[in-house]
């Protein structure tokens, strides 16, 4: 991919990120790219086709930072803790929509093949990533030896998962925190 059209994949990744797919026009495509309706099709194909390219970026970007987090050498549980609190104090800026994955997930997962596997792709790499540093944290004598890597991995992704579902919102009185630490209490 060319250079120009790596910037506008990412400025198409900025707009689809903050609003959405369905929230994101052509027409805003067109003013955020500086190109003309034509040129946007003749050089991504749809809004669609611009939009898993936009999806794939933000998963390249972001994945392999979480594992290569995860995969530093020494103690494991301290980056598992700092992975899952920043998740927590991260929650969306004002006019943002938070995790993209996490958007493409609850917006389009259900009825779009393509985005599902994008997405069930990145939580894959996240699942991977948490059950090899839980069974080294295992392995290290962090967890106790009956400790189920892959159980708590799933358990730690559906809690990063559900902070940034919430982390959208004010419900919660006491932010997100209290529950954070709730869930760290199993790491021990």
């Amino acid at each position: 991919m060319s250079r120009e059209r790596e910037f506008d994949a990412d400025a198409a990744m900025e707009l689809f990120w903050n609003r959405g797919y369905e929230a994101t026009s052509v027409a805003d495509l067109v003013e955020r790219l500086g190109i003309g309706r034509a040129s946007l099709y003749a050089s991504f194909g749809s809004k669609h086709d611009l939009y898993l390219r936009a999806l794939d970026r933000y998963v390249q970007r972001r994945d392999p930072a979480i594992v290569e987090e995860l995969s530093q050498p020494g103690p494991v549980l301290p980056a598992v803790r700092q992975l899952v609190r920043r998740y927590a104090d991260q929650p969306a800026a004002p006019g943002q929509r938070g995790c993209m994955v996490v958007s493409a997930a609850l917006e389009l997962m259900p009825h779009d093949a393509q985005v599902a596997r994008r997405v069930e792709g990145s939580w894959f790499t996240l699942r991977v990533a948490l059950t090899a540093a839980l069974t080294r944290a295992r392995a290290q004598g962090e967890l106790a030896v009956d400790t189920d890597p892959l159980a708590l991995a799933d358990f730690l992704l559906v809690v990063l998962q559900g902070l940034r579902v919430v982390g959208t919102s004010a419900a919660l009185d006491g932010g997100l925190r209290p529950a954070v630490e709730q869930a760290l209490s199993l790491l021990r």
